[in-house]
């Protein structure tokens, strides 16, 4: 797994610091947690919140997972999706030639 960027940093309740970062898994990019700076494994996306509770209607990470706010996940799969575009467009630009 290799890190290619950050996405956001989030305070948690608890005071630790949580990193949500894009990386690079298997020839596709996807997030990736952080606490404290170290790696969480868990969902390589935000997942749904089943209920949602207030605000928090998404989750990563598994042992501690770290709910998210909508805008929060959005941010996360749109950033996530963009990478995964131009990779898919570079690769796709490099067999026509």
């Amino acid at each position: 797994m290799i890190i290619k960027r950050l996405i956001f940093k989030k305070m948690l309740s608890s005071g630790s610091f949580a990193e949500f970062v894009i990386v690079k898994n298997e020839g596709r990019y996807e997030a990736a947690l952080y606490i404290n700076g170290k790696y969480i494994p868990g969902p390589s996306i935000p997942r749904p919140l089943q209920p949602p509770k207030d605000d928090i209607t998404h989750w990563m990470g598994n042992r501690p997972s770290v709910g998210l706010t909508q805008g929060e996940a959005e941010r996360i799969l749109e950033d996530v999706s963009f990478e995964n575009a131009v990779l898919d467009h570079r690769r796709k630009r490099n067999w026509e030639t």
